[in-house]
């Protein structure tokens, strides 16, 4: 049976974690992205869906394209991150599901049945889903992440998915040691009564 975490735990993954606009000068390895990996891909989705595809831009060259399709100020952020990762989605998940989710081998047909649209909508809530788990994994492996949203979707898509016109992007992270001189005061949260409700 699952124990709750020790408090310290809690604290590094929820209360005194960060979104991060700069980061220290130190490296992220590639085992540490793959260890990312193997602790997202546990996170739940639909149907065992899984329609997250990742790019991880490592090299100053692949930093540099994803900068020229962000706003503001974002651009910067992602060229001086030590890893810059694009989470995109695969609208064509169903393909897939014999394999993710072979207890019921109609799902292919099922979900590449549904509309266009339904199927997009289902692959940005559980690529969502899984970026979420990126955050959480990165933490837990003692990385801090900058979730961004200020890009243009159509140049990343042209510029990293051309290749497979099914995977679209849905947001970018940047990936590091966090550098506490990049952060302002934490913004106040609710308290529970104020947005939750019991019934």
């Amino acid at each position: 049976m699952s124990q709750p975490l020790p408090e310290a735990a809690l604290d590094q993954l929820f209360r005194t974690a960060r979104t991060y606009n700069g980061y220290l000068d130190k490296p992220v390895t590639i085992e540490q992205l793959r260890q990312i990996w193997e602790l997202m891909k546990f996170g739940p989705t639909s149907a065992n869906m899984l329609p997250a595809r990742l790019v991880w831009c490592v090299s100053q060259e692949a930093k540099d394209k994803l900068a020229a399709c962000s706003s503001g100020t974002n651009a910067p952020k992602i060229q001086k991150a030590p890893v810059s990762l694009i989470i995109g989605m695969d609208t064509a998940f169903h393909e897939h599901l014999p394999r993710f989710f072979p207890h019921a081998p109609g799902m292919k047909d099922l979900f590449g049945g549904l509309p266009v649209a339904t199927r997009n909508e289902m692959a940005l809530r559980n690529s969502s889903l899984q970026g979420a788990y990126f955050i959480i994994a990165a933490r837990a492996l003692g990385l801090d992440t900058g979730p961004m949203s200020g890009f243009d979707n159509a140049v990343v898509d042209a510029a990293f998915f051309s290749d497979a016109p099914n995977i679209k992007s849905n947001f970018i992270s940047t990936l590091g040691y966090g550098d506490p001189a990049t952060i302002f005061a934490r913004s106040p949260r609710p308290e529970f009564d104020e947005f939750n409700t019991i019934v």
